[in-house]
This record gives structure tokens, C-alpha cells and sequence, in this order.
């Protein structure tokens, strides 16, 4: 069945996949309803950045003239043409499970109304928030010949509007204008309640503009009001190289993002011919165009969900953090961490204890010098601030801040000047290379030495996404992992040569080597005779030698689990390749985004932390970081943890030979959910 398949699954249409898992979570029954609509915003929210790099990339291959088959099977066009189709499928089912969640959320009383099921009372306030909040907001902008096709801005949404002027035939071309629904209005606006009902009622902002689209064409005759949006090309091509200020170049690059080539439309089903048409001509969106039975842009039910209060019956039971057991009631982190390594598991754990390590450092007298980086960081960032604290004490304080992390851009820039602006050394990372490591190291005075004390982490120093994504993060001062960092941080910050890391795998210095000697010493031990395993976890697995490496691995014997939540080439199951490679995926409350690797070793385990998934751009193209767990009881603890997920039969799904996921089959067995079995990682932990 399967002798005439790719030996790998394409990249793209794997991650197709795992958005069909993630909508599959909206579809859940079992999930309380307000989670369901979180779902169906992710599979929004995926999408968009899908069609704005990946399927923008293809379409650029496409205009080049490239013919190329790729390691999977693929020319660009011909991927293009299978992924239009698999998206197409999958929106129209986002849009079924929409209406079928909606019809569950009316039973519970809440309600997206439509303007003829308003009664008086209601009609009349919503009229007056229109006039009194959303009229003076509003532009509406005519198309004609001395006003061109304005700029439509990516993921906005708009509407197009034809308008005629009293008299005017029927068949003459109508006029055109456009008004965008402001995004900085609430998309769902409240309605007030009916006499002596506990029913939540909303309108639809787009649907209350269009009710009093008059009002803003004096003198015209609206006929035809329709919504639309479209998507850009949202890659950033940067020549590192002879940009004289990256952060300039970067600011360049994002105001050319508004003006990226047109990818995809979106229009409302029902949109008038002669306005689809106009928008066809100023767009050149070609054939990526998607007919929506429903409100466009489903991300706003983020928001829905998480604020509508009074429902917390309808949502998951909140997790309160708790706070690491090693660092509770202590006054000095640093003497606990000088007698052990401690493991830190987000979300269970809180993220607080990072924020404190730091703020500890930067009011420490004895503490020398703090050096970190910065990929991806929250809005209100507790780090920042004690960074720049610690450096206006006189500190030396370096930050690394990656100011090419996609869609941060302009708040990782922001981060840049306040922490400048605070007396810290700020750098952008290498030419050509990406920072995204997560290391944190901090120099401190003792007894007339220096010791170094070091955070490593599969998750960005972000509390925000700490608070939403399962992570690890090790705390050590483990003399070689110091060395190791400070290392690091010199090749990054200066002019070092090629040093020779004691524990560290790096990034692309030799992260990949370090990797394939690990896999291939369990090959070794297999053909051996001896007992041979790998048990790696992480986000996504797409480089075409790492798979070879796995697929040798296996027809060698050695029993292979990957735990791959997102993109997956590999093809596990098939008969004399991947028979002893089982691959599963756990998509459920939380983003599984830790990255864990475990090697049998022959009986001598090693695990490892690491921010880099198995991808050709993190083991070429990035700065990532792999580091060994040297406490055998905190190794334990990660085999344990890997264990709970590949023990998961409620929410894991197992990738088939075809490039499908099946649910793992829960027959004969009780059911087992890793997330919520993790919540008792305080108590589990102490005891591994």
C-alpha cells in the first residue's frame, strides 16, 4: 500500500494536518464550548500566518518560473494546486463546526444576533453606539478616476460598498467605495438585554456599519454592501550584509510588509460580480480565493471567549501556577541553585520564579554581570524591567534581542531602544543567523571566585506564552554548562573562534553532528544486540538527512517514539524503512512546545533540553542551544514526563503511514490525558 509513497511527507501538507488536529479540538464535544471557540480562532490565526509565509513563498517560486521538484514529490505548482484544495476543505469545515458550536453556545443563552432579531429597545442602542462610537471612526473611501484603489492593509477587514445616485439606471456600472471595520473597535458589539431575559446578546460590527452604511454616502444609494479581506505576503528580505543599522533596515522592511504581493481573498458569501470583479483587477489574487459562509476572520472569538464573563461554567477549570517547591519561602535562589539543579515544567510551574532569579541578580551586590537572550517577549515584561534595573546599578548587562523574530518585529525593536536607553549592551545577533536560543547566564562574586549561574529553556522568556505552552526550563551552576554559556554568549557578542563545547550541542556549528552521533550510537548498540531507544519531543521534524538518520536508525533495530506536535515529514510504519518508528501528536488546552531528547545510551540514559526543533532552518540557518541534564534524578523526571505523553490516549493522535493522523486507540485501557495528568507535576516531581 505504501511501497509507492514519497519516503517523506511534504512539509506543507503536513502542517495542513496539524490544523485539521487543531480544528478537530473545536469539533470536540468533550471540550467545554468557549474552549471550542478558542480552537476555531488558532485554525484562523494558523492560517493567516500559513498563507502569509509558506503559500506566499510558494506563489513567489511560481512567479520565478521554478519547476523544481522538492525531496517530498513536489513542483511548486503542483503543491499549490493540492494545498488550495486541502484549505479550502478545511475552511468550509472550520465554518460548519462555527455554526454547529453557536447553535450549542444558544442553548447557553449567548447569541450573535442579526439586525431583524433585535427588537425596539435593542435597535435603538445599538443606532446610538454607532452615531456616538463607531460614525466618527469610520472612512469611507471612493474608488474613481481621481482617487485610485487605495492601500488595503493585510488581515483587516473590510467593506466594499456600490452605490448608485438617485435616477441612475440599473444596468449602468455602479460606483465603488471601501470602509474598513475599525480593529480598534470590539468586533462583537453587546447588545443590551431583553426585558426579563439572561440571554447574551451581540451584533456583529461589520453587520451594524452595514445597517447604517447610508449615513456615510450622503446623496448615494448603497445596493450592495459586502465584506472582504485579504492576506500579504508577509516575509521580510533582508540583506544583513550591507545594511548599515539592522534595526533600521528591519523598520524599512516592516513598512514595505503593508505593500506585500496580495496571497489570498477572503469575501463574504453572496458578494455582488461587479464588486468581486473590481477586486480581482486591483488585487491579482489569481485563484486563492475563499467564498465564506459566515463572519470573516474568526480570530476575534479569541477574545469572545476568554472575556465573557459569567460563563466560567463553559471553560476549562482555571490552573493557578504553582510556584517551584525549591525556590518557595527562600530568600537567596542562588544557594539553591549552588546545592542542585532545579527543573522548572510550564505552565504547572509558575514562570515567576525567572522573573525573581533576575530581579535577584540585578539588586545583587555581588553580581557582576547578566547576560541573556530575547526571541519573543511579553507586552508587560517583568525581565526587561529588572534587566534595565541591574544595568542603571552599574551592572554589565548584554542582551541578545532577535530582531528578526516573525510578527514581533516591531515590539522586539521597542524592547531594544528601552533596554539601550537603560545603559544595557544590546546585540542583534549574528549576519544571516537567527537567535534562538534560550539561555540566560548570570557572573557572580563568591569567597573571592566567580561562579556562574545558568538558565537554559525550551521556551521563550516570555510569561505571557509561559502561562499558555508546556516548556522546561533547567536552572544550574553546573561549572562546565557555565564555561559553555559564557562561551556562547562571546561567539554571539564578539569575535571568537570555533570553540569546543564540553556540553553544549550549538547551532550551526555542530548541534546536527552532535545529533547524529547520538542517533547513530544507538545504531550502533542495536546492530550490537543491545537494547536501543529514542524518545525525542519537540515541534516540528522536517530535515530530509535528520530523517535518513532516523529511517537508518530504525532498520537497525533501535526503537524510535517522536512526540511532533506540528509539521512531520517523516513517514513512520512503512516495512523496512520506519517499522520501528511510532510518531505521535498532542494537540490539547496547552501548546506542547517543549523540546526533550532521550537517548537508552545502553542503559547509561542521557536527556537533553534544546530550543531547536529538528527543522533545516534550526540546524543551519538558526542559533540554537542543546543541553545535557547532568542531575540523574532530574533525569528522571524528563523520562517521566516524556512518558505521560506517549502514555496520552484521549488527546494524542498517531501519524499513519499515508501522512494522516488516527487517535491513538484507547481500547482496553482507562483513559489518559497527559495535560491534565501533569498538573501534579509539583508533587510527582519531588518524589521522580
Amino acid at each position: 500500500m505504501t511501497k509507492h509513497l514519497s519516503p517523506y511527507v511534504n512539509r506543507d501538507l503536513s502542517w495542513i494536518e496539524f490544523n485539521r488536529r487543531v480544528l478537530q479540538e473545536a469539533q470536540d464535544t468533550n471540550n467545554p464550548l468557549l474552549e471550542r471557540t478558542k480552537f476555531l480562532a488558532i485554525v484562523t490565526s494558523n492560517l493567516d500566518e500559513f498563507m502569509s509565509v509558506r503559500v506566499a513563498g510558494i506563489q513567489m517560486q511560481m512567479r520565478a518560473g521554478l519547476t523544481k521538484v522538492d525531496f517530498t514529490g513536489y513542483t511548486p505548482s503542483g503543491l499549490w494546486k493540492r494545498l488550495l484544495k486541502r484549505t479550502a476543505q478545511m475552511v468550509s469545515e472550520q465554518y460548519r463546526t462555527y455554526r454547529e458550536v453557536f447553535r450549542s453556545l444558544n442553548r447557553e443563552g449567548i447569541f450573535i444576533r442579526s439586525f431583524d432579531e433585535l427588537n425596539v429597545t435593542q435597535t435603538k442602542a445599538v443606532s446610538d453606539y454607532f452615531h456616538e462610537i463607531v460614525f466618527p471612526v469610520l472612512t469611507p473611501m471612493a474608488v474613481d478616476q481621481s482617487r485610485p484603489f487605495p492601500l488595503v492593509h493585510t488581515k483587516e477587514l473590510y467593506l466594499s460598498v456600490l452605490l448608485r445616485q438617485p435616477g441612475d439606471p440599473e444596468d449602468e456600472e455602479p460606483y465603488i467605495a471601501l470602509v474598513q471595520v475599525p480593529s480598534i473597535l470590539p468586533r462583537l458589539v453587546p447588545v443590551p438585554g431583553r426585558t426579563n431575559s439572561k440571554k447574551t446578546e451581540f451584533v456583529l460590527l461589520e453587520d451594524l456599519i452595514e445597517q447604517f452604511i447610508d449615513t456615510l454616502f450622503f446623496g448615494y444609494i448603497p445596493f450592495s454592501v459586502s465584506a472582504f479581506r485579504i492576506t500579504r505576503n508577509a516575509d521580510i528580505n533582508l540583506n544583513e550584509e550591507d545594511a548599515e543599522d539592522l534595526l533600521e533596515e528591519i523598520e524599512k522592511e516592516l513598512r514595505r510588509r503593508r505593500w506585500g504581493i496580495p496571497v489570498r481573498l477572503e469575501i463574504a458569501k453572496g458578494m455582488h460580480p461587479y464588486a468581486l470583479e473590481r477586486l480581482n483587477d486591483e488585487l491579482e489574487i489569481e485563484d486563492n480565493l475563499f467564498e465564506i459562509d459566515g463572519p470573516l476572520d474568526l480570530s476575534f472569538l479569541m477574545k469572545f471567549a476568554n472575556s465573557l464573563p459569567g460563563y466560567d461554567y463553559l471553560r476549562y477549570e482555571k490552573l493557578e501556577p504553582v510556584y517551584p517547591a525549591e525556590f518557595d519561602d527562600v530568600d537567596d535562589m542562588f544557594e539553591v541553585i549552588r546545592e542542585r539543579d532545579v527543573l522548572m515544567y510550564h505552565p504547572y510551574e509558575s514562570f515567576a520564579a525567572v522573573n525573581d532569579f533576575v530581579t535577584q541578580a540585578a539588586y545583587d551586590p555581588d553580581v557582576l554581570a547578566i547576560k541573556m537572550t530575547l526571541y519573543r517577549v511579553s507586552g508587560q515584561s517583568a525581565l526587561v524591567q529588572a534587566l534595565g534595573q541591574a544595568a542603571e546599578s552599574g551592572k554589565q548587562v548584554t542582551v541578545v534581542v532577535e530582531l528578526k523574530a516573525r510578527f514581533d518585529e516591531e515590539r522586539n525593536i521597542a524592547w531594544a531602544r528601552q533596554l539601550e536607553k537603560a545603559g544595557c549592551h544590546v546585540v542583534y545577533g549574528l549576519v544571516g543567523l537567527k537567535t534562538h536560543a534560550k539561555i540566560l547566564l548570570v557572573v557572580r562574586r563568591e569567597q573571592g571566585t566567580l561562579r556562574r549561574y545558568v538558565h537554559v529553556g525550551t521556551g521563550n522568556y516570555n510569561d505571557s506564552t509561559a502561562a499558555l505552552y508546556t516548556d522546561v526550563g533547567l536552572f544550574t551552576s553546573h561549572p562546565i554548562i557555565g564555561g559553555d554559556a559564557s562561551a556562547l554568549f562571546n561567539e554571539v557578542t564578539g569575535y571568537s573562534s570555533p570553540y569546543e563545547w564540553k556540553a553544549f550541542g550549538v547551532a550551526p556549528a555542530d548541534l546536527k553532528d552532535k545529533l547524529y552521533m547520538l542517533i547513530d550510537r544507538e545504531r550502533q548498540n542495536a546492530l550490537a544486540g543491545k537494547e536501543a531507544k529514542i524518545v525525542a519531543k519537540m515541534n516540528s521534524l522536517s530535515h530530509q538527512d535528520m530523517i535518513d538518520k532516523l529511517y537508518e536508525a530504525s532498520m537497525a533495530g533501535v526503537k524510535i517514539t517522536l512526540i511532533v506536535r506540528g509539521v512531520c515529514c517523516l513517514r513512520p510504519g512503512v516495512a523496512g524503512r520506519s517499522e520501528n518508528i511510532k510518531v505521535i501528536s498532542i494537540v490539547d488546552r496547552f501548546l506542547e512546545h517543549s523540546r526533550i531528547m532521550y537517548f537508552y545510551n545502553g542503559g547509561e540514559e542521557e536527556v537533553y533540553l534544546s530550543s531547536a526543533d529538528w527543522m533545516t532552518r534550526n540546524l543551519t540557518r538558526r542559533i540554537e542551544l542543546m543541553c545535557p541534564v547532568f542531575d540523574p534524578e532530574l533525569r528522571k523526571t524528563l523520562i517521566k514526563m516524556l512518558q505521560l505523553n506517549t502514555d496520552d490516549n484521549v488527546k494524542a493522535r498517531e501519524l499513519q503511514p499515508n501522512g494522516t493522523y488516527e487517535h491513538v486507540s484507547i481500547e482496553g485501557k482507562e483513559p489518559f490525558r497527559s495535560q491534565f495528568a501533569a498538573k501534579a507535576i509539583s508533587s510527582w516531581k519531588s518524589r521522580a
